[in-house]
């Protein structure tokens, strides 16, 4: 029996290797492959010696060769093929042993340019995988070193793998190039500034029970680079597995968290928010994003941007809470929280970047894709467009409103004050709708005035401002943009009501 080894990734090659030894194989082997085995004291045969012919070109050109392609392609049960490689002088070769030259590490290195990356695509490489891959029924393909143990222990039982555990690795084999060549591909098309094809690549996270409806089949997959403000990459502390909407609310609750600097404290439902404020502390994040909304925080999530600590977790006790997200946890606070069993409760990396975010959304027979809406306007004196000017209260208000309202669904609508929401209106069909309940949800809280009402998309018609005064509405941060605009703001001036445009909407659809 000969096996043939070229691998990149050397983790556990040489036990590997030796263990086939030991069961009586030859071995051929390639490069450094074959340095670092026969440094090792195992015994090889050098891949010129197989094929007849030496490395040539750097290396580009080794066992692209009938020799060691016909050994591993010849079906073993098709008498005509075996006597092709009588005739040719042609060895059999019976396990294959190879992983691809580090594409992927090589393009992620800082200032790496395109001659070292196409000096790192495998050639000879994939070829072989793909070779032994076909041939399975015959040649057993082992391209991850974590499948080394499972061989060994089929050859050393019964001298062979099983037919079972050869298109395992055929399966995986394919699975290992098909990565490999998206990745090529992914850089060459970016190179070249083509989009006309997009690979994306996920590894299976976790199974799920069931989707967004008990009916509804749903997997949890995961990209291959950790990433900040992420669920896929989040330390599960305790608590019950993660559902499909628990994942989705947390996410939304993860990207609100990513707009904010300062201390801060959001609680959502249904990927809405339903209470967020910022403070000083946590502490005092945490309380006012409570009072804000001490009903639908009922059963929902709440996500800081601080250690959290013993005093917020004494807080969350008495109530029902699906998730609590957080950078870090006191120990105190985890103690705290340990006596709710089944509360999840995740440490999520919040570490800041400038890196453009994708966002993936599938349609029926498609995909959309986007970046990320990561863009957080600063609201200033000069986008104001009334004749009555902010205050420092009402800017900060308005700040905090403008990025709490891009986070609701459309159309959106935030009521807020002193740094925290008091009313929030969300995914009503016309704005006006949005506005009353928002309002409504604010005047039943008891606030009635010095109001700052923000509007994710531009108001059509001056009836959200009428409304709005009514309420106790002295400020309205809105995109601007609609060709009514001069209406708006002209209703805004007789009600002695300040109106800014950011020239920005942020619609959440």
């Amino acid at each position: 029996m000969r096996a043939l080894v070229s691998v990149s990734d050397k983790t556990g090659l040489v036990e590997f290797v030796q263990g086939l030894v030991d069961l009586g194989w030859e071995i051929i082997a390639t490069g450094g492959t074959q340095k670092l085995l026969e440094s090792k004291g195992v015994k090889t045969i050098g891949i010129s010696e197989v094929t007849g012919f030496p490395e040539i070109l750097d290396g580009r050109v080794k066992t692209l060769h009938p020799k060691v392609h016909g050994g591993i392609l010849a079906r073993r049960d098709v008498p005509a093929h075996m006597e092709t490689l009588v005739e040719n002088g042609i060895e059999t070769i019976d396990l294959v042993c190879v992983n691809l030259y580090p594409f992927k590490q090589t393009i992620a290195k800082e200032g790496v340019t395109l001659e070292d990356a196409i000096e790192n695509i495998d050639i000879g490489g994939p070829s072989m995988v793909r070779s032994a891959a076909k041939n399975w029924k015959d040649v057993t393909i082992v391209c991850n070193p974590a499948d080394y143990d499972t061989v060994l222990a089929e050859l050393r039982e019964n001298g062979r793998t099983s037919a079972e555990t050869r298109l395992k690795l055929s399966a995986k084999a394919y699975t290992h190039t098909a990565e490999y060549d998206a990745c090529i591909a992914t850089y060459m098309r970016k190179q070249a500034g083509l989009n006309e094809k997009l690979f994306l690549e996920y590894d299976l996270k976790q199974g799920l029970r069931y989707g967004e409806n008990p009916h509804q089949s749903a997997n949890f997959y995961a990209a291959l680079e950790p990433a900040p403000f992420s669920l896929a990459f989040a330390t599960q502390i305790q608590g019950k597995e993660l559902s499909y909407n628990n994942i989705q609310d947390a996410n939304a609750a993860l990207n609100v968290l990513r707009d904010f600097e300062e201390p801060f404290c959001v609680a959502l439902k249904h990927m809405n928010p339903c209470g967020a404020a910022v403070g000083k502390t946590i502490e005092e994040a945490w309380q006012a994003a409570y009072e804000a909304d001490k009903v639908s925080i009922y059963g929902g999530i709440v996500g800081v941007n601080r250690t959290l600590t013993a005093e917020v977790a004494a807080g969350m006790k008495p109530i029902f809470l699906e998730i609590v997200i957080a950078p870090d946890y006191t120990p105190e606070a985890l103690e705290i929280l340990s006596t709710k069993k089944n509360l999840r409760v995740m440490k999520v990396d919040m570490t800041r970047s400038d890196a453009v975010v994708p966002q993936y959304i599938s349609v029926n027979g498609g995909l959309l894709a986007q970046q990320l809406d990561t863009q957080v306007e600063k609201v200033i004196p000069e986008m104001c467009v009334t004749r009555v000017k902010p205050t420092e209260a009402q800017l900060a208000d308005a700040n905090f409103g403008w990025k709490i309202v891009k986070h609701v669904k459309s159309n959106a609508i935030a009521v807020v004050r002193d740094n925290h929401t008091i009313g929030i209106g969300a995914g009503q069909t016309n704005r006006v709708g949005s506005a009353e309940i928002a309002l409504n949800e604010a005047k039943n809280a008891g606030f009635t005035e010095g109001l700052v009402l923000a509007s994710d998309g531009f108001l059509p018609f001056d009836d959200t401002v009428a409304l709005a005064a009514r309420y106790g509405v002295t400020t309205i941060v809105q995109p601007g943009g609609s060709i009514r605009d001069a209406d708006a703001i002209a209703k805004a001036d007789e009600l002695g009501i300040t109106m800014l445009f950011t020239g920005v909407r942020h619609f959440k659809h």
